[in-house]
């Protein structure tokens, strides 16, 4: 039975409960952090914690917890849930306004945020898997105009991701006025040749943690490196294409509807940016 934390206490997780008024549950009146583990060590922690704080401040919510604290129970929770041995686990976190009268406004008396957290274990592809490579679709973006805010409404990006499913690839590529913005839980990069390409840091992408790392590789491996947006017709001489993520690391795509992506196989950016991410978070391909 796994451990989660929940408003400062440890529990079972079938023990853990929240009330049916709390504003999350009713309004998605939240945001949620995810944060990687390797072999125990949390992976830019600090980072994680500073988008998490801006998210809170866009929002308005006074969490009132120090990051130290925050930090002291995402450790506490690998502990107790065994994983500080683990290739990779993670930790995710979502906090929401509280329990509270249900209004499209905020509630006129304070009251405190609900905080919930747990951690388990993920696995990779492993090596054979991954050099196969994976396959998106095209899909609407759909979304609110505040992506950068992780929140918890993600019912565009559950719709994205179902209809991944549908069409049995791994992942959702989001399109918009003719863009590929990001994936349906991952940021998107394309690949012309020795340049990579991925959509600017702004209100229409989450910043991902994952997509900031390995656009420094990518310098650091002298690739030349754009942030702008990718028309859906430049992909069809695009040489590569992947998605990063916390979970989705570095995943190449090499059929988007069903289409290759230049010769149809991993190509050799994606895989030593791959081989590079890695060796920064102590793992080996």
């Amino acid at each position: 039975m796994s451990v989660v934390y929940l408003n400062g206490e440890f529990v079972p997780a079938d023990k853990a409960l929240i009330s049916v008024n709390d504003r999350g549950f009713l309004l998605a009146d939240g945001l949620y952090e995810v944060t990687p583990a390797y072999d125990g060590r949390f992976f830019r922690i600090d980072r994680h914690m500073a988008r998490f704080r801006r998210g809170l401040c866009e929002l308005r919510i006074d969490l009132g917890a120090e990051t130290a604290e925050i930090r002291e129970f995402h450790e506490r929770l690998v502990d107790e849930n065994g994983l500080r041995g683990s290739d990779m686990a993670i930790v995710y976190m979502q906090v929401t306004r509280g329990v509270a009268p249900r209004t499209h406004y905020f509630p006129k008396d304070p009251v405190a945020p609900t905080v919930y957290a747990f951690a388990q274990a993920i696995t990779r592809p492993d090596r054979d898997r991954w050099l196969q490579g994976f396959e998106a679709v095209t899909v609407p973006d759909r979304r609110w105009a505040r992506c950068d805010i992780k929140s918890t409404a993600l019912l565009p990006n559950v719709l994205a991701m179902q209809a991944a499913v549908d069409h049995g690839v791994t992942d959702a590529l989001m399109v918009r006025d003719g863009v590929a913005i990001e994936g349906g839980h991952a940021n998107f990069f394309a690949v012309f040749g020795d340049t990579v390409a991925t959509f600017p840091a702004s209100n229409r992408i989450l910043h991902g943690i994952t997509r900031a790392y390995v656009l420094e590789l990518a310098r650091e491996l002298g690739f030349h490196v754009e942030e702008r947006a990718v028309q859906v017709e430049e992909l069809q001489r695009a040489t590569e294409t992947f998605f990063t993520g916390t979970t989705a690391e570095v995943r190449p795509t090499v059929r988007i509807d069903g289409r290759d992506v230049g010769d149809g196989a991993v190509g050799p950016v994606a895989r030593r940016l791959y081989e590079a991410f890695l060796e920064g978070v102590g793992q080996r391909f």
